[in-house]
């Protein structure tokens, strides 16, 4: 039988990613161009870069489960995670993306293809809160320590953060550097408790109801082509921009 689309699922994802295009935009006007926009550099943005990549990590967890040819799928991510790296390292090496957030849900999807039959052993509903926790808890690793929000728990060894495979893992080194950084941990976390969301949304029927086939254009269709776009907005939206102030130095 053919598998359901949920339209729905892809218009959210459409909604986030063109909410990521406008962020990025405003990122190069700010640090390539020297706009001067100090509420860039607020909480608030900071709120919205994170709704950002939450939401789309915790969707990939989500419709792991809806695919079917995982280490296709991750490899593919995990490629154009390692493209958009070796790009940005030739065209524009002091904005380098070093395990950006491609390379992150690609190697989620394939840790999760290989031991997969291992979490789901875990019911969903500890599953998602062990996961979901151990997220927080990690959420500044790559500052040094655990804990809960601000309050420090754990501070980690210095010597724990010394090269590139410590800094995949979430302890880059002191000069590592990277404009788009997602280490699996604690991201990996995060993907799971999409996987187990999937599994809650399963056990009680959540995803039979019709509404979740219905999209909304064009946002469906973005979400269609996520990679894709993904991988061609950042070229697109610098070359707009370029053009841009060409015409404002010219006119």
């Amino acid at each position: 039988m053919k598998r359901k689309r949920y339209e729905l699922l892809d218009t959210i994802r459409g909604i986030v990613l063109v909410s990521m295009i406008i962020y990025h935009a405003t990122w190069n006007f700010v640090y390539i161009y020297g706009m001067d926009w100090d509420w860039y550099r607020s909480p608030g943005a900071y709120i919205w870069q994170q709704s950002i990549c939450w939401t789309f990590i915790v969707l990939s967890g989500f419709c792991f489960s809806l695919g079917k040819r995982h280490l296709k799928s991750g490899l593919m991510v995990f490629g154009g995670g390692l493209l958009v790296t070796a790009v940005t390292l030739i065209a524009m090496p002091s904005n380098r993306v070093v395990f950006g957030v491609l390379t992150c849900i690609g190697s989620c999807i394939l840790i999760l293809t290989f031991t997969e039959k291992a979490w789901r052993k875990i019911p969903a509903e500890i599953g998602i809160a062990m996961s979901f926790f151990i997220f927080l808890l990690t959420k500044n690793i790559n500052s040094g320590w655990l804990g809960l929000g601000s309050r420090k728990i754990i501070e980690i060894p210095g010597n724990w953060y010394k090269d590139y495979l410590t800094a995949y893992l979430g302890f880059p080194f002191p000069k590592f550097y990277s404009t788009d950084y997602f280490s699996l941990l604690p991201w990996f976390f995060l993907f799971v408790t999409g996987f187990y969301l999937y599994g809650i949304f399963q056990k009680y029927k959540i995803l039979e109801k019709p509404f979740w086939e219905k999209g909304i254009m064009p946002f469906s269709f973005l979400g269609k082509h996520s990679l894709i776009i993904y991988l061609l907005h950042q070229p697109a939206i610098y070359g707009l921009q370029e053009i841009y102030f060409l015409i404002l130095k010219y006119k």
